[in-house]
Order: C-alpha cells, then structure tokens, then sequence
C-alpha cells in the first residue's frame, strides 16, 4: 500500500512538472511563434505539392529560366532546366526535414543507450566507454560520413540519415551520462537497487524516463545542426543526387547561377534559414520550460 501512494504521488509530480513546463513554454512568445511556422512549412511541404500542375522533374521546354510572377503557371518560377522551383523547394524542404528528423532520432537512440548505461553502471565501463567517445570526438564527422556515403549507395536518404546520425550523438551521450551520474544515488533508485530490480530494468525504467526533458532540448537543437549537415553534403554534390533535391543541392544549384537567376538561390536559402531559426528559437523556448530551476 505504501508503495502504491508513493508511485501515485510520484506520477501526480511528473504530471505537474509537464503541465508547468507546458504553461512556460505557452509564454515563451518566440518559440510559440518558432512552433506555428515550422508546423506550416512542413504542412505546406507535405501537401504542396498536389496544389500544384507541375511534377518536381517535369520540364516546361517553353518556360526555361523564368522569373517568379513572370507566368502563372510557376508561382516562384523554374530552374535552368524549366523545373518549377515551387515544387523542387518543397520537395527540397521534406527531404531535408526527413533526414534532420530521422538522423536526430537516429543520434538519440545511440546518445541516450550510450550515456545512460556509462552513467549508470559507471567503473570502468563508464571510463571505457567516455574514452571512446573522446577518441571518436576527435575524428572529422565531414570526412567519416563522406566515406559512408560514397562507400553505400550514394545519395541514398536511408544511408544519409544513417550516416549522419550514426555520428551525431556523441554529445547527447556526453549530457546523458551527466543527468544518469546525478540520478545514480537517488532515493528512487536505491529503492529499487533493493527490492532486486536489474539493472538493464533500472536504466529503462528509472534513468531514461528521467533525461527525457534535457533530451528533448538538445534534440530539438540537435534537428536544424542534422538539416545543416545534409545541406552542405548536398552543396558538395555527396548529398541528394539528381532528379530528386534538398535545400543544399537547390542552394548549390542557385549559387551557380546566382548572377543571371538570383531566386534560385534566394527561395531555397530562404526556406533553409527559416527552418533553421525557427528550431533554434524553439529550443530555446523548450530549455527555458524544462529547465529545473524555473519550476
């Protein structure tokens, strides 16, 4: 019995610290702002395309090179190859966001397994495991992930969104094993060191769900660092490969011709800078939320 008014009361914090959290992040202006705009681009990225006429690789032989608002058939115009620009930018923003999001959850997985256990268990497996992180944290991310890619299928989004989160989560490993160190002598965990719980059963149940609110801060963080990353692969010509695009590949292909047909730089960068701020304004607004001391 006691044990059951003590999870209760346990679970009525939890969901009091969340409320809380929510309510402060209702507050935080930006973020909320950060929020709304990123729920629309991707809305817009996700069903813009059917609105409209024009496939990402169909090519209008009349309409090459056209300026945005010349024609209304091209709402932001076409490319070099008379592609409409509307449609490959959209196209460019859900592949971007599909490889940010799947190689931020990707580095999560690895990060959160990894440091949580190193934290946990510490001895010499924490210092055997944090060596390696430091040793891998010393090798250039750019140089192991181009050899990934070209070793694999290059421009592959699955090998992509592997390769860049499969180097990705040493930091949120690093912040994991922090919070797991913290939590090691805690009331909570020593009671269920007693009662026989395993170990494996302690860091899934206890440990873990108590990183989540660092975790998500990071991760939200971690999103537009992973949309960099695979933009500038894609920039390089190791990224997305023709005929599909990503806001790299589009602002590569916008730089060459940027003196001759500026939109085709200007509409991708524009769509990638406001990706980017927005997930940084919304962690921002996360980490002030979650952050222990405001409660």
């Amino acid at each position: 019995m006691p044990g059951l008014i003590r999870a209760c009361a346990m679970s009525e914090a939890s969901r009091g610290f969340w409320l809380d959290a929510a309510r402060r992040l209702a507050r935080h202006r930006a973020a909320v702002v950060a929020g709304v705009l990123i729920v629309l681009v991707t809305l817009l990225a996700a069903f813009g395309p059917a609105w409209s006429p024009h496939r990402f690789d169909a090519i209008d032989w009349e309409n090459m090179g056209v300026a945005p608002g010349t024609i209304n058939a091209h709402w932001l115009g076409t490319d070099r190859l008379g592609r409409d620009l509307f449609v490959r930018t959209l196209q460019g923003v859900q592949i971007s966001l599909q490889i940010g999001l799947l190689a931020t959850l990707v580095s999560i997985c690895i990060g959160v397994a990894w440091g949580a256990i190193a934290g946990y268990v510490g001895g010499r497996l924490d210092e055997w495991m944090m060596r390696m992180v430091d040793v891998l944290y010393s090798l250039p991310y750019i140089f192991i992930v181009i050899i990934l890619s070209t070793l694999f299928d290059r421009g592959n989004i699955q090998v992509l969104f592997l390769a860049i989160g499969a180097v990705g989560w040493l930091t949120m490993a690093r912040i994991v094993r922090g919070q797991a160190l913290s939590l090691r002598k805690r009331e909570f965990i020593e009671a269920a060191i007693a009662t026989g719980v395993s170990t494996p059963a302690i860091v899934w149940r206890h440990v873990v769900p108590n990183v989540i609110g660092p975790v998500i801060v990071y991760a939200t963080l971690t999103i537009p660092q992973m949309i960099l990353f695979e933009s500038f692969l894609s920039f390089l010509g190791l990224g997305v490969q023709e005929p599909q695009a990503s806001l790299g590949s589009l602002i590569n292909e916008g730089a060459q011709e940027m003196e001759s047909a500026a939109w085709l730089l200007l509409v991708p960068a524009a769509f990638l800078v406001t990706l980017l701020t927005c997930f940084n304004f919304l962690g921002d607004g996360l980490r002030d939320a979650l952050d222990p001391r405001e409660q």
